[in-house]
């Protein structure tokens, strides 16, 4: 379920259920109000509740339709008895999110549109040009050439998509492509403080609720799998003595900023606010990083764009002057 649709579905049960209603007629009022899509699964996890089913059985019952890290808080806040907090924080952290994704896709729309103006330019040369000059030095020539080199575009964004679906996957499994992309000086450094805004959150409503740190753990790494700590492990620690802030520094994952605010928040209590404001940041810090990436996204395609230009100019001139004097010799 998208973020957005998450926000307010997560919205409404909160006032709710603050209101007292209970949390099974809750539900079954948003099976009525859902949009189309989604409604099926609301209507399964009501229909679950009002079968006398958990919380947790009730979502699980929907599949994939939540996100970890919501099954788990609302299953947390089921149990400590404080629904309506979770799910008013849960719903302010889904607007977040959808308002940073929308920013993200804004931002790259413009490229978007620069790399169509691009192909639909290329292809109208290569088209008027017909089949005595090879524009691009492919053998594209005519409208088989435009087919062509359209099946060429086509094959590489199919290409691209399943190369980022790869290099997504080595990223949270903490490969070779994260050694990769943290070393760039501007989406290395944006992916990271998403990642770490996400971690936070996560970490922040756990630590509100007031969640052992091996559930919180849980939580944080459903939501940022490359920031994956062993529950079991890091609990045997803690027992061993060792703060939080000390068992984090031990796994080498965190950057010092995360570690000084979870120290500050032990010592003063202020954990679960501590860990928000630094979300908040690194929040920020991302997408002030992936609008630049998108900027000079946008840059290179235009700089491609003016290399093919100038690249059919000289080609398309030196086949006029080829053929002028072709002409001269015959006279």
């Amino acid at each position: 379920m998208p973020d957005g649709v998450l926000a307010e579905l997560l919205g409404r049960i909160a006032i709710a259920t603050s209101a007292g209603i209970d949390t099974r007629r809750a539900w079954a009022n948003e099976a009525t109000h859902a949009p189309a899509r989604w409604r099926p699964a609301i209507t399964e996890v009501a229909r679950s509740l009002a079968g006398g089913a958990s919380l947790a059985d009730s979502l699980a019952a929907a599949g994939d339709t939540f996100p970890p890290v919501v099954r788990g808080m609302l299953t947390a806040g089921e149990q400590a008895g404080c629904e309506p907090d979770v799910c008013r924080e849960l719903a302010a952290q889904c607007r977040r999110s959808a308002h940073l994704a929308r920013n993200l896709r804004q931002s790259l729309i413009k490229p978007a549109v620069q790399a169509v103006v691009a192909v639909g330019a290329v292809s109208v040369l290569i088209l008027v040009a017909g089949e005595s000059v090879d524009m691009l030095g492919l053998g594209l020539r005519g409208v088989r050439g435009v087919i062509t080199f359209l099946g060429l575009v086509t094959g590489i964004i199919v290409t691209g998509w399943l190369v980022w679906q790869s290099a997504l996957r080595s990223w949270q499994r903490r490969g070779i492509v994260r050694h990769l992309v943290s070393r760039l000086p501007v989406i290395g450094r944006a992916a990271s403080d998403a990642e770490l805004a996400a971690w936070c959150r996560a970490a922040s409503l756990a630590s509100g609720i007031g969640l052992d740190v091996r559930r919180m753990l849980m939580l944080t790494s459903a939501v940022a799998p490359g920031l994956t700590i062993d529950p079991a492990a890091a609990a045997a620690r803690l027992r061993g003595g060792l703060s939080l802030t000390e068992m984090l520094r031990e796994t080498g994952l965190f950057p010092r900023r995360v570690l000084e605010a979870v120290g500050v928040g032990e010592l003063t209590g202020t954990t679960a606010e501590t860990l928000d404001r630094l979300a908040d940041d690194c929040d920020d810090a991302a997408a002030r990083g992936f609008a630049a990436a998108a900027s000079g996204a946008g840059a290179a395609v235009w700089v491609g764009v003016a290399a093919v230009v100038v690249l059919l100019i000289v080609r398309l001139f030196s086949a006029y002057v080829g053929i002028l004097q072709g002409a001269a010799r015959g006279l």
